[in-house]
């Protein structure tokens, strides 16, 4: 069976790890990024070109991939001078793999299909050594039939692939895990900020949460930095301020308000203007031992 031509843009840590994957199954790809090394990897592993424009890309490829930062830098691409939107093919299908707004998303899908095309958004759980063994988590939205096309394409990048209903389901999906994920992350390095400053062991602390149902992952790392000084979450405080004010950003346009989430993104902030956005987000333990009232 004949493999779709695949158009990647974002070569960063997720997306160059990704591309390196589809081109050990035999694909052959069309790729982009600001960062020429990035590109001259890819290159040098054979079976992949570079293009001068996302339209060019778009003009190439069945499936155009995106791992890229924001909604923003995603709209700049499909709807900016020589852009995807320009170039792509009936029946060509679009995949936006990074943390979108999904009313955004819905916008870009709509586009797409005047010109006979589809869209998927598949956000990624997991972590980049993930995506270079083709074991992420994919969240993945957009009709069934558009979805069904590139399936086949989408479970050669991921062990779990998540099928969640109409396009922009899989971004509102990333979009509540990571308001959970981050939340607790800040709740938890709060703990042991109070807990220090009230003369209660941190290590001792995390013996004692860890036994009951206030156990998780997040909790682990937490304890990891605050604890032992070890940063081993690879997401950055930058990235989970963004994500929080996209999450908000989509409580608003529900006609709704997420208080938590504002609370969580207020930290947040401050830890960014802070200079401490480039840190992994356990780190804003040390913003909350600076906190004073």
């Amino acid at each position: 069976m004949i493999k779709p031509v695949i158009g990647f843009i974002g070569l960063g840590l997720m997306g160059g790890n990704m591309v390196e994957n589809l081109q050990n199954r035999g694909y052959e790809l069309v790729v982009m990024d600001l960062n020429k090394d990035a590109v001259a990897t890819v290159l040098a592993r054979g079976k992949a070109q570079e293009a001068a424009s996302p339209k060019e890309l778009a003009e190439k490829s069945d499936i155009v991939m995106l791992c890229l930062t924001t909604s923003e830098v995603v709209e700049k691409i499909v709807y900016g001078d020589n852009g995807v939107l320009a170039g792509i093919k009936e029946g060509a299908v679009l995949i936006d793999f990074g943390t979108s707004i999904p009313a955004s998303t819905r916008k870009i899908g709509a586009d797409l299909a005047k010109k006979g095309a589809g869209m998927v958004d598949a956000p990624l759980g997991r972590t980049p050594a993930h995506a270079k063994d083709g074991l992420l988590n994919i969240m993945a939205a957009g009709d069934k039939e558009t979805f069904e096309k590139v399936k086949p394409v989408l479970e050669d990048q991921g062990e779990n692939i998540f099928y969640l209903g109409a396009l922009g389901a899989g971004h509102v999906t990333k979009l509540i895990n990571n308001f959970m994920g981050m939340t607790t992350v800040c709740t938890m390095s709060q703990a042991f900020a109070v807990a220090d400053r009230a003369g209660v062991d941190r290590e001792q602390l995390y013996d004692i949460m860890s036994t009951g149902p206030s156990n998780s992952p997040f909790m682990g790392f937490c304890k990891n930095y605050a604890v032992d000084g070890v940063s081993d979450l690879g997401f950055s405080i930058n990235n989970a301020n963004k994500d929080l004010g996209y999450f908000l950003k989509m409580a608003e346009d529900m006609g709704t308000r997420a208080e938590i989430a504002e609370g969580t993104s207020h930290h947040l902030q401050a830890a960014v203007d802070a200079g401490m956005g480039n840190g992994n987000v356990p780190e804003i333990f040390d913003y909350f031992m600076k906190l004073e009232a």
